[in-house]
């Protein structure tokens, strides 16, 4: 099984390097994020051997199961890519090393809350909708630059590393490529207006990652490539 995940990997690592080449990057610039939502921690383990660069789960009782069965976590970041409620903030920040899914002003102001008890920093990307499609959580593209000010103003205790999006699913070439373009643009207007490096374009899954290495991620989210077909939950 060890044997089978490090052939995954290798293979999705080498479709990452040579979208990059096409796009004139270098592999080494783009994170390889395993999604491990339905799956189990002994699958999860068996990504340590490919090697992975850390894992992203979708929900917060799911996550803290797995961490309650493997509280090293590999030794690897995780990091929340799904939406968050605002209830369950302050186990996520147990939990996770990154949320990806900020997508409101609201979500980031119970961060800081709790964050400002320990006084502790973390890690954000604004979840950005750069689809349109009202069956998608992200802030749409007219409003990140607002919700990034007022989390500069308010928030002392977020890292705000850059954004994140997800494709158009079931379309087309052109579409899905667009979507990811209005997410590249989008960064190099907020670093403008910010002042922030922003490093992290997360963007692209399974079906459309070397499409989203060549328009600029830093991060693909990859699953079912990984995995397979979803796991316990399925």
């Amino acid at each position: 099984m060890v044997e089978g995940a490090r052939e995954r990997v290798a293979s999705i690592r080498a479709a990452i390097k040579e979208a990059a080449r096409r796009s004139g990057r270098k592999s080494g610039d783009v994170a390889l994020l395993a999604v491990s939502k339905t799956h189990s921690v002994e699958a999860m383990r068996e990504l340590l051997a490919g090697p992975v660069d850390g894992f992203g789960e979708n929900r917060v009782q799911e996550a803290q199961t797995k961490r309650a069965l493997w509280p090293d976590g590999g030794g690897l970041p995780w990091r929340m890519i799904g939406h968050l409620q605002r209830n369950k903030v302050r186990k996520a920040l147990e939990i996770f090393d990154s949320v990806d899914s900020l997508d409101s002003v609201d979500l980031a102001l119970s961060l800081e809350r709790v964050l400002a008890e320990t006084g502790r920093m973390f890690s954000v990307l604004i979840e950005v909708n750069c689809s349109g499609e009202t069956s998608k959580t992200g802030i749409d593209v007219e409003s990140a630059e607002s919700l990034l000010l007022s989390v500069l103003a308010a928030c002392r205790h977020l890292r705000v590393e850059g954004l994140m999006t997800i494709g158009p699913l079931g379309e087309g070439e052109g579409r899905v490529r667009k979507s990811f373009a209005i997410l590249r643009e989008l960064r190099e207007r907020l670093r403008i207006a910010s002042g922030l490096v922003l490093p992290h374009l997360s963007m692209g899954m399974s079906g459309d990652f070397a499409w989203a290495v060549e328009e600029g991620s830093t991060m693909v989210r990859i699953g079912t490539a990984l995995f397979g077909e979803r796991g316990y939950d399925r």
